[in-house]
């Protein structure tokens, strides 16, 4: 049975050429129905080099960050399989047809630079790999899915997942991702976790430092929520006492 597929691409001041010939890449290999570009904060010389691309460019004029551009490029597909994948290209098209084949026995797919069938080519900076691995190692004993990898920037969902968890995603910026997976698991959906081959790619608009602590936050907060959706009366009465967020997908863009 085919399934349509979508690709969004959420792009801050990329590499344009390798933009291009990764969406390139993408068409040959996956064959999508739609591949949309998110570009957040774009130059008139981007627009234009990316203009003649068969992918449709969702553009705003200020950052709103990867999650809050993936939910944007989500919400303007209609494909029964939704899929994105970071602009610098460092998950192979080949390894994303596996994440995306994935879903024929799962409802989430995750790509896994730290799975131990991945084959990275090129490694991260000491730091952002010392803290990616941390936190991956907290992440496994806070989330109900126990994964090596919550954050690398390749996954595809099918479109009833989306329509599942898409209210129940607050964060705007990286921390996005592994938001995601934990509203899925305690949901009840299938998380599948899919080895890759990746390659770090320089010029990346990360700071490992300086998101570190962002990043610990996300990480309690995904799983407060995860644990109101399974009816936890601890964090049902916990979240009582703050004010509540208004999901990504209820709120006004704002530049």
């Amino acid at each position: 049975m085919h399934r349509s597929l979508g690709v969004v691409v959420p792009a801050f001041r990329p590499d344009v050429a390798r933009l291009r010939e990764y969406v390139t890449a993408i068409h040959e290999r996956l064959d999508p129905d739609v591949v949309r570009i998110e570009l957040d904060a774009p130059t008139r010389a981007s627009v234009d080099a990316l203009a003649d691309l068969d992918a449709d460019l969702g553009t705003v004029p200020y950052r709103r960050g990867k999650g809050a551009a993936i939910t944007a490029g989500f919400e303007a597909l209609d494909t029964d399989v939704l899929c994105f994948l970071d602009a610098d290209g460092s998950t192979p098209v080949e390894s994303a047809a596996r994440i995306v084949d994935a879903l024929d026995g799962a409802d989430l797919a995750v790509g896994s630079r730290r799975h131990p069938d991945a084959r990275v080519t090129s490694h991260q900076t000491v730091a952002r790999r010392f803290l990616g691995d941390g936190f991956a190692w907290v992440a496994r004993r806070l989330l109900d899915a126990h994964l090596y990898d919550y954050q690398c920037g390749a996954k595809a969902l099918t479109r009833d997942t989306w329509e599942g968890v898409r209210q129940h995603l607050y964060e705007p910026g990286f921390a996005w991702d592994v938001e995601l997976v934990a509203m899925a698991a305690a949901l009840g959906y299938r998380v599948a976790e899919v080895p890759i081959e990746w390659e770090d790619q320089p010029g990346s608009t990360v700071s490992p430092v300086s998101t570190a602590l962002d990043m610990g936050r996300a990480l309690f907060v995904a799983r407060h929520r995860a644990k109101r959706l399974q009816d936890s009366r601890f964090h049902d009465a916990l979240a009582t006492t703050r004010e509540q967020p208004v999901a990504l997908v209820d709120r006004e863009e704002q530049p």
